[in-house]
């Protein structure tokens, strides 16, 4: 469904004060939205609950960014990342994502949290938007796009070792510079 939703070129934004907060299962499926998800994404609480996360997913957004993602979170590690996500009638948004695992009180992982703040603009706008479109041009540069984001991830891993950081940290130190 998402994915035929066209694009609109507009930028939805949110307060500096404010907090998007997600819960999912283990298979990224939302079990909980706050108001202010909901809101920016354009969805009612109905229509989100038991969906895949990824029905706000933008297609600016690397795919290799998320494998990584998820490749932290069932390790059971937290992770920061820059996003942008796609609203329900294809306006976009950017935010700046924790997410950490979720444990039940005999230490068993059942699902992943998310808060998402406000990102820095002037990070977006000189680093993470021209990273992400290199990133994207190296995975559509592949037929397969298995093969696409193999090789996004190897460009974004070779990134952080040259750097000798995490990707949360890289991302993290952005804001630094």
């Amino acid at each position: 469904m998402a994915d035929r939703i066209m694009l609109t070129g507009n930028e939805r934004f949110f307060e500096p004060h404010e907090l998007i907060v997600s819960k999912t299962d283990l298979k990224g499926r939302i079990t909980y939205a706050n108001r202010v998800f909901t809101t920016l994404a354009g969805f009612a609480e109905k229509e989100l609950m038991g969906q895949p996360h990824s029905i706000i997913r933008h297609p600016d957004m690397p795919r290799c960014v998320f494998k990584l993602l998820w490749d932290t979170i069932e390790q059971g590690q937290e992770i920061f990342a820059y996003v942008i996500n796609r609203a329900k009638n294809g306006d976009h948004y950017w935010v700046y994502a924790h997410v950490s695992p979720s444990w039940d009180q005999e230490d068993n992982l059942i699902g992943y949290h998310s808060n998402r703040r406000v990102p820095d603009r002037q990070v977006v706008e000189e680093h993470i938007i021209p990273l992400y479109q290199a990133i994207c041009e190296v995975e559509n540069a592949h037929a397969n796009r298995k093969e696409g984001m193999y090789a996004g991830l190897k460009m974004v891993t070779d990134l952080l070792a040259s750097k000798n950081v995490a990707y949360d940290e890289f991302v993290g130190s952005l804001a630094k510079t």
